[in-house]
């Protein structure tokens, strides 16, 4: 045996922050998939892999890399799972990696709500220790129009969920998402959203579409969608960064693929940084990275 009978079911995907971690697939897929700006899982149908062949693969990857200190469960929907089957994975996990610092997954608003109080405390408690979930925006009418799935109610109460269970949260917002007609709205409610879940994380991604999705985004949008500029994102960075105002401390990047810059700090601290960095790319915008090197 190798790791090389690992047969990964691609597209994968994992996020930035994960680059270093052992990607173990659970699921294949993602069982909503109707997120309008993403492409991700649209080449795959949602499934559940039997823990007969989860439980191979972990041993396969504790055989030659017992020193694995990082795993992100993938793909996009892993806590869709049933409590009692991510349980046995978490444990059979546990019992195969004693160097294991941090297990992590995407997580859906709807599947964090879905499971009870009891059920996320098994799960902490089991390892599962760090959550990425995609907030996108915080205006409702945003959020309708790119099928979400999701209501700034529901996020907000699902990340207020994960973190009152000890989880690390990190998020997710796109910048331009509302175009140039749901601009101020867009970045106003977000900020609104995001300061009251403070996740420990949050990262502002650029709308980028792929050839796959565009037409099925424009149509669901409704009415005629403007793209901002470059110069016209820069200015919902700053007033996100000048509106966000967390109850803690909270690690922001910009640095993303889809992003015109790469920008970072922590905020409230750091926030008159981050502002007159972005004073400066507005005055240079040749500073910007080329459009034909970013993607979602």
């Amino acid at each position: 045996m190798s790791l090389e009978e690992i047969v990964y079911d691609y597209p994968l995907y994992r996020p930035p922050s994960e680059a270093n971690s052992t990607i173990l697939q659970v699921t294949l897929g993602c069982s909503f998939n109707r997120c309008s700006f993403c492409s991700m899982y649209r080449t795959k149908f949602y499934q559940e892999r039997s823990l007969d062949e989860i439980k191979f693969e972990i041993d396969l990857i504790s055989k030659y890399q017992p020193l694995t200190e990082k795993i992100f469960l993938a793909d996009g929907d892993a806590l869709n799972l049933k409590t009692e089957r991510l349980v046995e994975i978490l444990d059979y996990l546990n019992l195969k990696f004693n160097s294991l610092k941090r297990i992590s997954c995407y997580a859906m608003p709807r599947n964090l709500i879905q499971k009870k109080d009891p059920e996320l405390e098994r799960l902490r408690n089991r390892g599962l220790s760090m959550l990425y979930v995609g907030i996108e925006s915080g205006n409702d009418v945003v959020l309708q129009k790119v099928t979400k799935g999701a209501s700034p109610s529901m996020i907000i109460e699902s990340c207020e969920k994960a973190i009152d269970h000890k989880f690390t949260l990190s998020c997710m917002v796109i910048l331009g998402l509302g175009g140039r007609t749901y601009t101020d709205a867009h970045i106003s409610d977000t900020a609104m959203v995001v300061s009251k879940i403070s996740p420990h994380y949050l990262a502002a991604l650029n709308l980028q579409l792929d050839e796959t999705v565009r037409s099925e985004f424009m149509s669901k949008f409704r009415e005629p969608f403007s793209w901002l500029t470059d110069l016209e994102i820069l200015h919902e960075l700053e007033r996100l960064i000048m509106l966000f105002n967390p109850t803690r401390e909270v690690i922001f990047r910009a640095n993303h693929a889809s992003n015109v810059y790469s920008i970072g700090g922590t905020l409230p601290s750091e926030k008159s940084k981050l502002q007159r960095l972005i004073h400066e790319l507005i005055s240079h915008p040749e500073m910007l990275r080329p459009k034909i090197v970013r993607r979602f």
